[in-house]
């Protein structure tokens, strides 16, 4: 495959460009500068918080367009350019329906912080890797004053198991994604990852056969679709695999970075053959 023509490279964060321990590595932030200097444009996109994606990316995120909370939101330079807000009205619906969901601990993600009312240390201790933004209320139902952006589930049984069977019939109307082992989102109907990289790729002047992908898990579906180059981790879900056109190395191997370094080396190549 040759990369001389890309303009946009996007990329999920965990078990994509973070390792297993929620580290960007050292390579990737040098590789970002060959990216710059080639006029190729990055993009994050996550289910996780705006802040904990800039958070990670804290030297680069002035540069990059973040998609955070699955497309609900897109950022550049603290700029929104693009929300998908959740109607208060539906929001409620579910937290009720949610309450009764057992061992189901609820993420209310609003635009500018999160909201829950689970105070189980080990979930707090996995939430805050995710959310460096939050507050803990008594009732979620009584919180008002955000634009809502999706409802985060978290189990420790796992999201596929326990959450999805309960929440699987709302798939009609709204947007019920298994965004991780363990985490399972609600949102509004066009908000995924795809329909945020569209917006992003018309903005650019950008389309598909310019445009490298990478993904692990279910919300990364839609935007695998949406380029030419989309590759799955080794370490991705079934059904990632089966959607996206190649397959790199685990998160944990660099997959990303494996293949930025081609990308990088046609690019020089195509310079080197110009002169």
């Amino acid at each position: 495959m040759d990369f001389s023509n890309i303009k946009l490279v996007v990329s999920d964060m965990d078990g994509t460009l973070l390792n297993s321990k929620g580290d960007v590595s050292p390579l990737f932030f040098r590789q970002f500068k060959a990216l710059q200097k080639h006029n190729v444009h990055f993009v994050a996109a996550s289910g996780r918080q705006y802040h904990s994606i800039a958070n990670k990316l804290d030297r680069i995120k002035q540069d990059i367009t973040i998609i955070a909370e699955n497309g609900g939101i897109i950022k550049r330079n603290d700029n929104t350019i693009l929300n998908n807000y959740f109607p208060t009205q539906d929001v409620h619906e579910l937290l009720k329906i949610l309450k009764k969901i057992p061992e189901a601990h609820v993420v209310l993600c609003g635009e500018k912080t999160a909201f829950i009312e689970s105070k189980d240390d080990n979930f707090l201790a996995t939430f805050s890797q995710y959310y460096s933004q939050y507050s803990i209320v008594k009732d979620l139902l009584e919180v008002s004053n955000e634009n809502f952006v999706k409802i985060a589930v978290y189990s420790f049984i796992g999201s596929e198991p326990h959450l999805y069977p309960y929440l699987k019939h709302f798939e009609h109307n709204l947007q019920v994604k298994i965004s991780g082992k363990h985490w399972l989102d609600l949102s509004h109907k066009n908000t995924n990852k795809g329909f945020a990289l569209r917006h992003i790729q018309k903005e650019l002047c950008c389309d598909a056969s310019e445009t490298v992908v990478f993904g692990d898990y279910n919300n990364d579906l839609e935007m695998l679709q949406h380029a030419k180059y989309s590759f799955a981790m080794q370490n991705a879900h079934p059904n990632v695999k089966s959607i996206a056109q190649y397959e790199t190395k685990s998160n944990d191997e660099g997959g990303v970075e494996y293949i930025l370094d081609k990308l990088i080396s046609d690019k020089e190549r195509l310079i080197t053959k110009s002169r």
